[in-house]
């Protein structure tokens, strides 16, 4: 997490109009153009999206025939912003050829080079900072004190692996018990790369894949979710302004099957996933054929441990942080709360307190502290696991409904005492649902950290630094905060055990990640 850039005025109708004005519908970015996706005669019917994107294409560009309109909603009001149509697999073998076409150049351009685009992405994204959060917030519901975190961070992400290029040892010298012979090491991008993001980090996660694959000389093809494409297009565009060559970056807006195409097809080298497990076992399956590469940065379950000794105030302010930013929608939430059972009745009445007097509302608004759902299919299954506890008769400390009127609001909700075979322990919720349990023994609360087939992140509260770094090399986790928020940096490699995926992004395994090393080995 970055220190956020100064920012004007952002409010909804200024990110409507951007909408109307400058985000490009109805195409998808191949080769350096927006190819425009027609509609077939059973879309006859125009709406404002075809005219907003038909004074954007030009004759000269590429036209393909799909069916397929698909509302983008304002999670706020429940309201249809607009709409566009999604990618076909025609488009998806378009983009394919031109990654493919675009690789050998690519490949062999110089670290400088490659640093000079990614800087320059960083650059004018910054020049359009309250665009960007404003799309984003309109489109995906958050507050936009959040969204400016999430921009700032993206901005970061292009700009730390522009300097982590040049730094990397082009051709190195590796040490052996020879002596007779010398052993070289350099690095090769690994090649054509199909990169899925999701929708709750919209830019961000784009911005863990993308930087790390231009970085490293890989060519690309991106879908972002098609619940948020608003803020994602606009890369399209900024690509352009920036003059990056042709085919090097191809954003694809589709629906499922499009990722499918992506994953399965023959030209494709890498897969990078980031979602909910069920997809990511997909995914693995489709990139199983032709032994693609692959990462997967899939669900979490994580826990946050608060010793008897802490300050409860400030716990409670990690707890409530670690569950309901973004309404609990992040893979590495902190949806399991362990807390001493010494202080544990005091903590549940000072978390109660601060739970109720959160601020939920409009994400444009600068006193809201919780926004909604981003879709009502995500507010359905937050409900779905309301219903689960009432079955359950697990107790309620605080919320378990969701608000009745417009948008897709779900209270913050506590349950206490839940047991370790409850379906709320167990499984990801995405949403702003938080179990407890208490313990008595340190090893206890290890154990109950470790109870769960994920291993993304976890927390841990407690005022003796040594006892937390203890706790924290037992705890089954990627990554582990003692004492902070959930702050994410650049330089941090980002993954987890078990079930929460495979490999790294960001920092230097996030570079690894798309590349391969080579060997060269020589007389003296």
């Amino acid at each position: 997490m970055m220190e956020t850039i100064n920012s004007k005025g952002i409010t909804r109708q200024s990110a409507i109009q951007t909408v109307q004005d400058e985000v490009v519908l109805n195409a998808a970015y191949i080769n350096g153009d927006w190819v425009m996706i027609e509609a077939s005669t059973a879309d006859s019917k125009k709406t404002n999206a075809d005219e907003t994107s038909s004074d954007k294409i030009g004759s000269d560009e590429t036209s393909l025939d799909i069916t397929n309109n698909y509302a983008l909603y304002d999670s706020h009001s429940g309201d249809i912003i607009t709409t566009t149509r999604l990618c076909s697999q025609a488009h998806v073998d378009m983009a394919v050829n031109a990654a493919s076409q675009a690789y050998p150049s690519w490949s062999q351009t110089t670290v400088d080079e490659r640093a000079g685009y990614l800087n320059a992405i960083a650059d004018t994204m910054e020049q359009q900072f309250d665009t960007l959060v404003g799309l984003s917030v309109l489109n995906n519901g958050k507050p936009i004190e959040e969204e400016k975190i999430d921009v700032s961070d993206a901005i970061a992400c292009y700009r730390y692996y522009a300097n982590l290029i040049i730094k990397q040892s082009t051709l190195s010298e590796v040490l052996i018990s020879e002596s007779s012979i010398r052993l070289l090491k350099t690095y090769a991008p690994v090649g054509v790369c199909a990169l899925i993001v999701p929708w709750n980090f919209p830019m961000v996660t784009t911005a863990w894949k993308v930087a790390p694959a231009l970085a490293a000389g890989c060519t690309v093809l991106l879908k972002p979710s098609e619940v948020t494409l608003l803020p994602e297009l606009m890369l399209g565009s900024i690509l352009s302004a920036i003059k990056l060559p042709k085919g090097v970056v191809n954003i694809l807006p589709g629906a499922a099957e499009v990722g499918a195409a992506m994953t399965s097809h023959p030209l494709i080298d890498k897969v990078s996933f980031t979602g909910s497990n069920v997809i990511g076992e997909k995914v693995m399956t489709q990139a199983a054929k032709g032994i693609k590469d692959i990462s997967l940065e899939l669900g979490g379950k994580s826990a946050i441990v608060v010793c008897a000794d802490v300050d409860i105030d400030y716990a409670c302010d990690l707890i409530i942080g670690g569950i309901f930013t973004n309404a609990g929608q992040i893979c590495s939430a902190t949806s399991r709360l362990l807390v001493h059972e010494d202080i544990a009745q005091s903590l549940f009445e000072t978390l109660k307190a601060k739970t109720e007097s959160l601020k939920i509302g409009d994400g444009f608004a600068a006193d809201t502290q919780m926004g909604p759902m981003v879709s009502e299919q995500q507010l359905n299954q937050v409900k779905k696991y309301f219903d689960i506890a009432v079955n359950e008769n697990l107790e309620c400390l605080t919320g378990g409904e969701i608000v009745e009127g417009s948008g897709y609001f779900a209270t913050p909700t506590i349950y206490t005492d839940v047991p370790v075979t409850s379906q709320l322990w167990i499984e990801e919720i995405f949403g702003p649902v938080l179990v407890c349990k208490t313990f008595t023994e340190k090893a206890e609360a290890i154990a109950l950290a470790n109870d769960s087939k994920f291993a993304l992140a976890a927390s841990i509260v407690s005022a003796d630094e040594t006892q937390a770094l203890e706790i924290a090399l037992q705890i089954q986790a990627g990554h582990i905060w003692i004492n902070e928020q959930q702050i994410v940096l650049p330089e941090t490699g980002w993954g987890g055990f078990k079930q929460s995926g495979i490999g790294r992004e960001l920092g230097v395994d996030g570079l690894s990640a798309y590349q391969k090393s080579k060997h060269v080995l020589l007389p003296y």
